[in-house]
């Protein structure tokens, strides 16, 4: 275990995050997972987005790792999802739908240049980053239709290992967790629809996501920054109320692919 990072009472901590991976779209993007009803993405106009995506990462100090597009998983794009990446492990995932779970393969082999613990989830259990939260040295786990309570424990048992630990939480009515909740340090949650009464987020100070503009609930925080999607007034006075620096983005075109702010990177100490 890593002595420098102080594993207990993260959550009153701030670690700032140094590095990030992405990947382009590729031109399969158009054939990508949906249930958004909202059309095709656009896929010049996705490249544009994508790429002022990682020039505000840089911007926020990070370096960002800029993978090439594969053509042969049209969701690929959505990084996040392959695997969790914790200042003491990684744990490569076993994406829900089966289509992506090619995309691991790669993943790890990058994530190799940066880790030397690296765990993996494996079958019947199945997880996907966009269902995980980490909170300091706590990860809470939504159960999906893409993360099974497999994948969780299997999650949970490795985070154990490492002095970390998780939590589950049932999801009733979005895709991931990350969709409806988003964790902003400073013991601040940004939160909407299901997760409102959560049991589990009592102890946290809710900075409430209006119902019409839900999909802002996906948003990050970046070393003292926080990036939401362009176009969502009430969500932006609320974060900046609460004392946040924001930068919008224009997501218009992942959001057809149901994809957010958080699933276009994976960001890390390392």
């Amino acid at each position: 275990m890593d002595e420098s990072y102080s594993m207990r009472n993260t959550e009153k901590q701030v670690f700032m995050f140094s590095n990030a991976i992405v990947r382009k779209p590729g031109k399969s993007l158009i054939k990508g997972l949906t249930g958004a009803n909202l059309g095709s993405p656009d896929y010049h106009k996705a490249l544009d987005q994508h790429e002022i995506y990682v020039e505000v990462l840089e911007a926020c100090g990070l370096t960002v790792k800029v993978l090439d597009p594969d053509e042969s998983f049209p969701d690929s794009t959505f990084v996040e999802d392959a695997a969790v990446l914790t200042p003491l492990c990684a744990i490569i995932t076993n994406p829900g739908a089966e289509s992506r779970r090619g995309e691991v393969v790669e993943m790890k082999e990058v994530i190799e240049e940066y880790y030397t613990d690296i765990e993996e989830i494996r079958s019947p259990g199945t997880l996907e980053g966009g269902d995980v939260m980490m909170v300091g040295d706590h990860y809470y786990i939504g159960i999906s239709e893409r993360t099974n309570m497999m994948g969780a424990e299997q999650l949970i048992q490795i985070l154990r290992q490492y002095g970390m630990d998780g939590s589950m939480v049932r999801l009733e009515e979005v895709l991931h967790l990350k969709t409806g909740v988003a964790y902003l340090e400073n013991n601040n949650l940004a939160v909407c629809g299901e997760f409102l009464t959560s049991p589990e987020f009592i102890r946290f100070n809710k900075i409430v996501i209006p119902e019409t503009e839900s999909y802002a609930a996906n948003c990050i925080w970046v070393n003292d920054h926080v990036l939401i999607p362009k176009g969502y007034p009430e969500t932006k006075q609320k974060i900046t109320d609460a004392g946040y620096s924001i930068k919008e983005l224009d997501m218009s075109e992942f959001r057809k692919l149901d994809g957010g702010l958080s699933c276009l990177s994976l960001r890390f100490w390392k």
